[in-house]
């Protein structure tokens, strides 16, 4: 017999348990004795959950709404499980109460989710990656939303001076552990303090992100690392993330910043800035200074290519 914990909604397995008297009490008899501690007040399960329940959850399939649910409504759409992952944010080991991502979006997209090209999520502080669903399909993902041994639902950030943060109310987190291309990309890929989920098209949400004309193999590789490793972040043309600079309109990051000083600035900000909050790009990342040059060429290219976010494409 296995009993549902309705705090987590996940499955407790039914054990045997030595009494104060030293008889055994069968798995089933200890869950009724363990219910009847916790009404009684004495035991508290952290229920992070609900303690977030006021935040709504916004699901869009190409700038239409689709659902918007709370963290409770949520619960009920999909079985929570324990998570270990490798926290690429901390560079160590956490185990997470976690929701299966590909079960939730078929609950709330049906299946249509997978003809989508990417999935954008937004976060509170702005931060806004776009993540092909090829990587869905391939990876297993899971939306966090409790540590699990009881814990605040915080991290500190070490790729950003140490910053204290809060998790909700969703993190995306994968199973890593086993998977050197999951471990390699680090941190990316990895939102937190998640609102906003939508499945889209790159090129008719990001029109004026692509590389103009006939570019270089180095321009369009170059394009794809910033796509994984900037975008989330940094706009251009005014088209990204919200969470720092626009790279390019009017003036591109490449017209002010010596060469040396923007492969040092994507290599090690705070060799450049002390106390920035950029992170560096992830020391894991397979051929990192060639990435480097090729994220710089794409940008490079891109200062050919500038477009007023205020007018229309």
């Amino acid at each position: 017999m296995r009993c549902r914990d309705t705090a987590r909604n996940t499955v407790l397995p039914s054990i045997d348990k030595i009494g104060s008297n030293g008889m055994k009490i069968p798995g089933s008899s200890y869950y009724i004795l363990f219910l009847l501690i916790l009404s009684s007040g004495n035991i508290f399960l952290p229920a992070p959950a609900f303690s977030q329940d006021g935040i709504n959850i916004e699901f869009k399939d190409q700038g239409s709404i689709v659902r918007t649910l709370t963290l409770t409504e949520l619960s009920n759409m999909a079985d929570s499980i324990p998570l270990k992952v490798f926290e690429a944010h901390e560079k160590r080991e956490r185990i997470y109460h976690a929701y299966p991502v590909r079960q939730l979006l078929d609950a709330i997209f049906g299946k249509s989710w997978e003809q989508s090209e990417e999935i954008v999520f937004t976060s509170t502080d702005g931060y806004q990656p776009s993540i092909p669903v090829a990587r869905f399909l391939s990876h297993d993902a899971y939306f966090a939303f409790a540590s699990a041994d009881g814990t605040p639902f915080t991290l500190i950030n070490i790729l950003q001076n140490d910053e204290l943060v809060k998790l909700g109310p969703l993190y995306l987190v994968w199973d890593n552990l086993q998977s050197k291309s999951l471990l390699n990309d680090g941190a990316s890929g990895m939102p937190y303090q998640v609102i906003g989920i939508e499945t889209t098209i790159f090129s008719i949400r990001y029109p004026n992100l692509s590389p103009v004309g006939k570019v270089s193999p180095q321009v369009k590789r170059g394009f794809l690392h910033f796509r994984k490793h900037c975008l989330a972040c940094h706009t251009i043309n005014g088209e990204g993330g919200g969470k720092a600079p626009e790279l390019n309109y009017p003036n591109s990051v490449v017209e002010y910043f010596k060469p040396d000083y923007l492969v040092r600035w994507i290599e090690n900000p705070t060799s450049i800035r002390y106390n920035t909050t950029m992170p560096a790009l992830a020391k894991e990342t397979p051929n990192r200074a060639q990435v480097i040059q090729e994220i710089i060429a794409y940008l490079k290219a891109m200062s050919a290519a500038k477009h007023d976010p205020k007018r229309i494409p």
